[in-house]
């Protein structure tokens, strides 16, 4: 049985004027370039966490802009972007629902392959183009959307909703630990919170939605390797001089082989092997290697074996090599020996590994392997960032509350997955504030998160907005508070 709140909510939802509101939103949203990992786009974050407090307010939320500090970045000292808190609700009768996301992106430069500027939305055959249209924009707009729909025809939402919005997620969320667990023991902004819902992940394939009860940590290094005063010419210094960028290739090729084995000792072992009813579980799940070529553009899975594939991504440590700064990328030719170069890489963690138990092995391992190389160049291994690995209590009201709203809207059960990617606040949010936490993912897998021509379906906006309102209807219905 629908509640007439709900169906008045969906019915503007589905109102042809509204859609197109809510992709210009978005559209407003993405052209701000909010790239945390870059101080030159500071300015544009925190502007980004002050255009998000105005649509709140405007909406009918009460906000607080927190300042979270500062850091060192790329050789200057900067103000971090805010966390945007907000409330809307205080009955007591009602519970309380709080909601996560983060305003900043990764970064992103037509020139990296994009088929359109990425800071400017663009619509093709019912898609949306744009940096920060799937992560995580475009959730955040689906639940501004749902403001608006009850705002706009002076409904009452059937849960009191809190907001925590951040501007440093895809930097390590630098700030956030912190003022929430400030806020969870003296503060009022989550104050009564009864669960916790976020939307910045994805559907395993392109066909089934899904619900989120696991998520991988990370562990972010650099290997710096430097020697020379200063950058050589190679005709003049090649093969006379310890070059940084041979001594850190060959360290690189040491740490995972071709087949996604991690070589450093004592990761692997950390983690025990599947029993039967886990593989089953894996067994029964949407999915194909197709599903993998689908969503990596091409057929390249390391396994043929689909339960492989999956525990690849859920329930496996990885180990990824990203880049390294300091070495000459641009097109054409240039003869140089870098002084100084830094290759980038994570571990991505599961149960029980942490970031504090795999640091030592890593900073080991690699300190034991340069030896052996018996260079005069110097090196030093950099933990950045991380974040621990988490679990959630999938038959928790919370979680039946959004299988029945995807039920309800996308007529078909989800999947219950656990996610490669890491949000280290998830296990925060469980920890400090000793309630469920639920991942309730908008987009698809092949959206291209962190990606060239990341995109987010029109078809996933709308009928994700409608989702994540239908859960608030829910949750007030299997306990009793409607």
């Amino acid at each position: 049985m629908i509640m007439t709140g709900h169906s008045d909510f969906l019915a503007y939802v589905n109102a042809h004027e509204a859609n197109l509101k809510f992709v210009e939103r978005l559209a407003e949203a993405v052209q701000i370039k909010s790239v945390s990992g870059d101080a030159a786009y500071r300015s544009e974050t925190i502007a980004m966490g002050h255009w998000l407090e105005n649509q709140l307010k405007s909406l009918g939320v009460t906000t607080v802009l927190k300042d979270l500090g500062q850091q060192t970045l790329q050789g200057q000292r900067l103000n971090l972007p805010p966390a945007v808190l907000g409330k809307l609700g205080e009955d007591p009768k009602k519970k309380t629902v709080l909601i996560y996301g983060h305003y900043d992106v990764q970064p992103a430069l037509q020139s990296d392959g994009w088929a359109t500027d990425p800071f400017t939305l663009a619509v093709k055959d019912g898609k949306m183009y744009g940096r920060g249209s799937t992560d995580d924009k475009g959730p955040i707009m689906g639940w501004l959307n749902v403001l608006e729909a009850h705002h706009a025809q002076g409904l009452a939402l059937p849960v009191n909703l809190r907001f925590c919005f951040e501007g440093m997620e895809e930097s390590g969320s630098e700030g956030l630990d912190e003022l929430i667990e400030k806020e969870a023991a003296e503060g009022e902004w989550f104050k009564g919170v009864d669960c916790v819902c976020i939307s910045d992940n994805y559907w395993l394939n392109t066909r089934t939605p899904a619900l989120t009860y696991g998520l991988r940590g990370i562990a972010y290094f650099a290997i710096n390797v430097s020697g020379p005063g200063q950058d050589l010419h190679s005709g003049l210094f090649g093969r006379m001089v310890h070059e940084p960028m041979t001594d850190l290739i060959k360290l690189m090729s040491k740490l995972v082989d071709h087949n996604g084995q991690i070589l450093i000792p004592g990761i692997e072992a950390m983690v025990p092997p599947p029993d039967e009813n886990e593989i089953k579980l894996y067994t029964k799940m949407d999915y194909s290697v197709a599903d993998v070529a689908e969503a990596a553009g091409a057929s390249i899975a390391l396994s043929d074996h689909k339960e492989s594939v999956i525990m690849g991504r859920m329930r496996n440590p990885s180990l990824s090599l990203h880049g390294i700064q300091g070495a000459f990328s641009e097109p054409g030719g240039k003869t140089v020996i870098p002084s100084k170069v830094a290759g980038k890489f994570s571990l991505r963690l599961v149960p029980p590994q942490t970031p504090e138990s795999v640091i030592p092995l890593v900073t080991a391992y690699i300190e034991s392997e340069f030896a052996k190389l018996n260079s005069k160049n110097k090196m030093k291994v950099e933990y950045l960032h991380g974040g621990k690995p988490w679990v959630a209590d999938v038959n928790h009201w919370n979680f039946e509350a959004a299988r029945k709203a995807i039920e309800a809207i996308w007529n078909k059960s989800p999947d219950y997955t656990r996610e490669g990617g890491s949000i280290p606040v998830t296990l925060t949010f469980a920890e400090k504030l000793g309630v469920n936490v639920l991942l309730l993912p908008m987009g698809r897998a092949d959206d291209g998160a962190h990606s060239t021509n990341e995109k987010l379906d029109i078809s996933n906006f709308i009928e994700g907005t409608k989702v994540l309102g239908t859960y608030l209807y829910e949750v007030a219905k299997l306990t009793g508070t409607a």
